[in-house]
C-alpha cells in the first residue's frame, strides 16, 4: 500500500483535470507540457536576479559554472519529484507524512514554510521594486499592493489548470525575450564567458553568493510543487503508461529548466559584461542595475525591458509560491483551509519582514535582504532533497520505477554538495558572529549553536532513518535456518506481573495473565502514577489520582481473590519505563503482561517507547495485549 488512499488528492480542485489518455504523438507531448514551466518560474524569480546580479558584478563570469551545476541539479531533482507524484500519486509532503513521526513532520513543515516565506519575500520585493522602477511608486506602497495579486490565482484556477499554465508560459516568454535583447545589447566577451564554466571560488564572499545561487535555483518548495502538479494529468495507470508519463515529464523538465538557466545566465552575464567590466563591483541591488543599464547599453529600452521582466518574474513566481504553500500545509498537516486565506497568510508572512527592513533600514537594504532570502532557501534544501531521494529509491514503494544505481549516486552527490556547502557557510557565519558579538557572545552559545546542533541532528535522522527501520525489521523478522523445536512441553508460570491503566484493555490483560498461570500462580497487579506530583515527590504524593488508582487496583485484586486467585497490588510513582522493571524484578516475576496505554492522543509514541525500554530491562517473557 502506498498510502495514497489515506490522503486527500494533492491540489484536489485540479487533480487529474487534464486528460492525456486519448492524445497521440505530439499532441500527447503538448498535453504533458506545463507543470515544469510552473516550476521553472521559481528558478527565475527576483531572488535569482539579486544573486545573479551580485555574482556577476562582483566576480564577473567566474560563477556561471555554479548556475550550470545548479541547473543540472535541478533537472535531476525535479525529475525525481515528478516521478514520485506520477508513480505513488503522492506529493512530497504527503509522502513525508506517511513515513515520518508527527513531531518530525511538524519540524519539516516549519522548515518548508520558512522556505516558502523566504521565496515569497523575494517575490514581494521583486514586484514592488519593478513597480517602483516602471511607475515611480514608493516601495512601501508596492509591497502593500502585492497583497492583491494573491487573488489572481483564484481567478485563473476557476478557468482550469491549462489556463494557469498558459498564463505562466506567457510571462516566461516575456522574461526570456527581454533578456535575449539585453544580451544582444551587452555584447559579452565570449572567451571570458567560456572560462566562467571552469569551477572556482575567488573568495569566502563568493561562497556566500554561490550558496545563494544554489538556493535560488534548486528551490525546496519547487520539489513539493512539481510532485503535485504532475498529478493534474489523467493518464493510463498501466506500467507502460506510467513509463510514458515519466518520459514526457522529463522532456517537460529539460525544456523548461534550460529556459530558466538561460534567463539566470543572461542576468549574470549582463551584470558581468556591464558592471564588472566597468569596475562597478558593488552593484547588488536591482534598483542600481536598472539605473545603470540604460546609459551603459545606450538605450532606454534596456532599463524598461529589465523592469517589465522583473514584474513578470515576480507575478509568475507568486502564483507558484502560493500553490506550493497550499500543497505543503495540506500534505504535512492534512489540513485544508480556504485557498484565498492560505494565500493571504503566506503573503502576509512575507510582507512583514519586507515592511520591517524598509521602515527600519530604508529601501537601500532590500538587495541584501533578497540575497539573504535565497541563502535561507538553500539551508532548507537538505530537508526536502533527502526525503525525496529516499522515497524514490524505495524498492517496495516504487517497484520497477525505483531509482537506478547511477541516479542514486548522482542524487546523493548533489545532496552531499548542498549539505557540505551549507555546513561550511553556517560555521563560517557563526565564527564571524562570535568574533564581532562582544558581550553578547553568550547569546550565540546559548541559542544559535544549540539550534544548529538540533537542526543537524534532525538532518542526520532523516538521512539514516531507512537504515534504522531496516534494523528494526531485522530484529523482528526471523533469519537463518529453522531449528529443531523438540517435543511439546507446557510452560508453567508461577509469578505473573500485570500492568494496568484502568482502560477497557485491563480485562483482556487480566484474562490473558490468568490463562498463562492458572490458580497455582501468584499475581501482582501494578500501576504507575504519572502525574507531575508523582514525578517529583514519588511515593510521598497524596493527590486524588494516586489514591483513586490504589483503590481501583484493590478492586481488581478483590475480584480475583473471590475467584480463588492469589494476588497482591503495587502502585508505582514516576516514570513507568523505570518503575515497571523495578517492581517486576522485585516481585521476581517469570512473566510480564502489558496492556496498551490509555492516553490515546499519544498512544503510539508512549506505548511503543515504554514496551521497547521495559522489555530490555526485564529478563523474562513479555506478553503484549492490545
Amino acid at each position: 500500500m502506498n498510502g495514497a488512499t489515506t490522503h486527500r488528492k494533492s491540489l484536489s480542485e485540479v487533480h487529474a483535470s487534464v486528460d492525456v489518455i486519448h492524445r497521440k504523438g505530439w499532441r500527447k507531448l503538448l498535453a504533458f507540457l506545463g507543470p515544469a514551466y510552473l516550476v521553472s518560474v521559481g528558478y527565475m524569480d527576483p531572488g535569482n536576479w539579486a544573486t545573479d546580479i551580485a555574482g556577476g558584478s562582483k566576480f564577473g563570469y567566474s560563477l556561471i559554472w555554479v548556475l550550470l551545476m545548479s541547473n543540472l541539479m535541478a533537472i535531476l531533482l525535479q525529475s525525481l519529484s515528478a516521478k514520485l507524484g506520477i508513480v505513488r500519486q503522492l506529493d512530497l509532503a504527503q509522502a513525508s507524512r506517511a513515513s515520518y513521526h508527527p513531531i518530525v513532520n511538524f519540524c519539516l513543515w516549519i522548515f518548508a514554510e520558512i522556505a516558502i516565506a523566504a521565496c515569497d519575500l523575494a517575490e514581494v520585493l521583486g514586484m514592488a521594486i519593478g513597480l517602483q522602477l516602471l511607475f515611480g511608486l514608493p516601495l512601501i506602497w508596492g509591497v502593500t499592493l502585492t497583497v492583491l495579486d494573491t487573488l489572481l490565482l483564484l481567478i485563473l484556477q476557476s478557468y482550469g489548470m491549462r489556463k494557469i499554465e498558459a498564463f505562466i508560459i506567457t510571462l516566461v516568454f516575456i522574461i526570456g525575450f527581454s533578456f535575449l535583447l539585453e544580451m544582444i545589447w551587452a555584447k559579452p566577451h565570449l572567451g571570458e564567458l567560456a572560462k566562467g564554466f571552469i569551477p572556482s571560488l575567488p573568495s569566502d564572499e563568493a561562497l556566500y553568493i554561490a550558496i545563494g545561487i544554489i538556493g535560488a535555483t534548486v528551490m525546496p518548495h519547487n520539489l513539493y510543487l512539481h510532485s503535485s502538479l504532475v498529478q493534474t494529468r489523467r493518464f493510463d495507470r498501466s506500467e507502460k503508461g506510467i513509463w510514458s508519463a515519466i518520459k514526457y515529464n522529463l522532456i517537460d523538465s529539460c525544456i523548461a529548466l534550460n529556459a530558466a538557466f538561460f534567463v539566470n545566465a543572461a542576468i549574470l552575464v549582463l551584470a558581468a559584461s556591464t558592471f564588472f567590466r566597468a569596475g562597478l563591483f558593488e552593484v547588488s541591488d536591482i534598483q542600481d542595475a536598472y539605473k545603470f543599464l540604460a546609459p551603459m547599453l545606450g538605450t532606454d529600452w534596456a532599463s524598461i525591458l529589465f523592469g517589465i521582466a522583473l514584474v513578470a518574474a515576480g507575478q509568475s513566481s507568486t502564483i507558484t509560491g502560493t500553490l506550493a504553500g497550499q500543497i505543503v500545509m495540506e500534505g504535512y498537516l492534512n489540513l485544508r483551509i480556504a485557498p484565498w486565506l492560505r494565500r493571504l497568510i503566506t503573503r502576509l508572512i512575507a510582507i512583514i519582514p519586507a515592511y520591517m527592513v524598509i521602515i527600519l533600514y530604508g529601501e537601500g537594504r532590500t538587495g541584501a535582504l533578497l540575497v539573504l532570502s535565497q541563502v535561507v532557501l538553500s539551508l532548507q534544501l537538505g530537508f526536502a532533497v533527502i526525503p525525496l531521494i529516499h522515497f524514490t529509491s524505495d524498492k517496495e514503494k516504487m517497484g520497477v520505477f525505483v531509482n537506478k544505481g547511477w541516479v542514486k549516486i548522482c542524487a546523493w552527490a548533489i545532496a552531499a554538495i548542498i549539505i557540505l556547502l551549507n555546513a561550511k557557510l553556517v560555521i563560517q557565519e557563526i565564527m564571524a558572529w562570535l568574533e564581532t558579538s562582544g558581550e553578547y557572545r553568550w547569546l550565540i552559545w546559548s541559542l544559535v549553536i544549540p539550534l544548529c546542533i538540533g537542526v543537524a541532528a534532525l538532518l542526520l535522522y532523516i538521512v539514516f532513518k531507512p537504515l534504522l527501520d531496516l534494523r528494526k525489521l531485522e530484529r523482528i523478522v526471523p533469519h537463518g535456518a529453522a531449528l529443531n523445536i523438540g517435543s511439546h512441553q507446557t510452560t508453567s508460570y508461577k509469578r505473573v506481573a500485570v500492568t494496568l491503566d484502568f482502560t477497557s484493555v485491563d480485562t483482556q490483560s487480566i484474562h490473558s495473565a490468568i490463562a498463562q498461570g492458572g490458580k497455582e500462580a501468584s499475581y501482582i497487579l501494578l500501576h504507575v502514577v504519572e502525574t507531575a506530583g508523582a514525578m517529583w515527590y514519588g511515593s510521598e504524593i497524596a493527590d486524588r489520582e494516586a489514591s483513586e488508582d490504589a483503590n481501583a487496583l484493590k478492586n481488581y485484586a478483590d475480584q480475583l481473590t473471590t475467584m480463588g486467585y492469589t494476588c497482591e497490588i503495587k502502585v508505582g510513582y514516576g516514570n513507568p519505563r523505570r518503575m515497571i522493571p523495578e517492581i517486576v524484578n522485585n516481585f521476581k516475576a517469570d512473566l510480564l503482561v502489558m496492556g496498551a496505554h490509555g492516553h490515546h492522543w499519544v498512544n503510539d509514541l508512549i506505548f511503543g517507547t515504554t514496551v521497547d525500554i521495559v522489555r530490555h530491562r526485564v529478563k523474562i517473557p513479555v506478553l503484549i495485549v492490545r
